[in-house]
């Protein structure tokens, strides 16, 4: 039915925030308690890996996982600007070096959408001058973990972080701006920049290889309809607004209409492999998003369109032919109905794109803090009863660890895992 070629890794992909647990001081726990999480859930909980750690790499090891993508969190590790605790480091060492030990290679996200209150308080990616913050941030993490991590990347989904943050009002800081949102997003793309220069100009001092991306949130823009003028430029511009211009800046350094370059960067190429975290396609009559009539929906109503995986891929690999690793993609699916004919679609379209597609991490391995969500939007492979904090592989953990150990779906696994499956519509 599908057969992954022989360097295809099938592996998962979690953010420290959304899985660690623990009452740090950062903006999300500080959003908890503005009450702009929708079902009332604490990441202080979350799914509780500060200790449950060991348990979950021994699952990740059980179902034959190779690749896993991680964070960090800042706000643990200097919880005042310029001051670090080595006790956090040294749990991280901890983490890697048993990751490693179980024949796991990581894959570090340095920020991924969290940011410690001191930094939020001096105006965060909304201002140019906290630019070497970050840069000092990226520096302690490449000198404290390059010894067990040589494939870093530097933001993730920058769009995300922008829309959500500073136009949408969603995330925090809660804006409503678009010239801020903009903003944001021309001052992390020059973060990028920067950051990949300074993780190669470290590790190339100290003799290490690496392998530096951003892991870049791109969806399918259509117009709802092809013949108004009006669909297809709203198409056009939201396109550009939310992923396009950013995808130039932060592969190429080249900043166009709405972006702005800001800081030392210069035209070049910034990126070892293209991380795509892929998710949904938006169907476009007017600036903002929409959904097409009559598409089969996930569990909070994003429509679920595996074609759009290749095509987002293709895009990225025609503006800068690298290998490209899937960092992200997964569905709501709260009681586990069709997850695995989402694995099943999007992997086909994957293998049969054409595309150098290396690695694929399914978002994410266990059911986590979903950000605004909370606890109440289930993406993982393995069930979370948050009150116990009890572990279970989901039926698609299963699929997922038998395409693993078969190097893709035979015909009695399609039966088994994905016939009768169906998505809502």
């Amino acid at each position: 039915m599908v057969n992954f070629s022989s360097d295809f890794l099938l592996g998962v992909s979690s953010s420290a925030t959304q899985i660690e647990g623990g009452g740090f001081e950062h903006t999300w726990s500080e959003w908890y308690a503005k009450g702009g999480i929708h079902d009332g859930s604490n990441p202080a909980r979350a799914a509780d890996h500060l200790h449950f750690w060991r348990e979950d790499i021994d699952l990740m090891a059980q179902m034959g996982i190779k690749i896993y993508r991680l964070g960090i969190e800042w706000a643990r590790l200097e919880p005042q600007r310029g001051i670090y605790d080595e006790a956090a480091a040294l749990w991280y060492r901890e983490l890697l070096v048993y990751i490693k030990s179980k024949g796991i290679a990581p894959l570090l996200t340095i920020h991924h959408f969290t940011n410690p209150l001191w930094f939020e308080a001096a105006g965060g990616f909304a201002e140019a001058a906290n630019i070497p913050v970050y840069l000092g941030f990226v520096e302690y993490a490449v000198g404290k973990f390059g010894d067990l991590v040589n494939e870093y990347v530097t933001l993730n989904e920058p769009n995300v972080f922008a829309v959500k943050g500073y136009f949408e009002g969603e995330f925090p800081p809660g804006k409503r701006s678009m010239l801020l949102a903009l903003k944001v997003q021309s001052i992390m793309a020059s973060c990028h920049i920067q950051a990949y220069e300074l993780i190669h100009r470290l590790r190339r001092e100290r003799g290490q290889t690496t392998k530096v991306g951003f892991a870049h949130h791109a969806r399918v823009f259509d117009p709802k309809s092809k013949h108004n003028l009006w669909h297809r430029f709203c198409t056009f511009l939201s396109e550009r607004m939310f992923q396009g211009a950013l995808t130039r800046a932060c592969l190429l350094g080249r900043f166009i209409f709405p972006l702005k370059r800001c800081g030392n960067v210069r035209p070049g190429q910034y990126a070892d492999f293209l991380a795509l975290n892929y998710y949904t396609r938006t169907t476009v009559s007017k600036l903002g998003d929409g959904v097409r009539e009559g598409a089969p929906l996930n569990d909070l109503g994003w429509e679920i369109y595996p074609d759009g995986i290749a095509s987002c891929a293709r895009e990225l690999y025609e503006l800068l032919p690298r290998p490209i690793y899937i960092t992200e993609n997964g569905t709501c699916d709260n009681n586990d109905t069709f997850r695995c004919r989402f694995l099943y679609d999007h992997l086909k379209a994957v293998c049969g794109s054409g595309l150098p597609v290396q690695r694929y991490y399914h978002w994410c391995f266990t059911d986590n803090f979903e950000w605004c969500e909370g606890e109440s939007a289930r993406f993982g492979l393995v069930h979370v009863d948050y009150a116990t904090q009890q572990r279970t592989v989901k039926k698609s953990g299963q699929f997922y660890a038998a395409m693993i150990a078969q190097n893709g779906v035979s015909g009695a696994m399609y039966d088994t895992y994905v016939a009768g499956q169906e998505y809502h519509h």
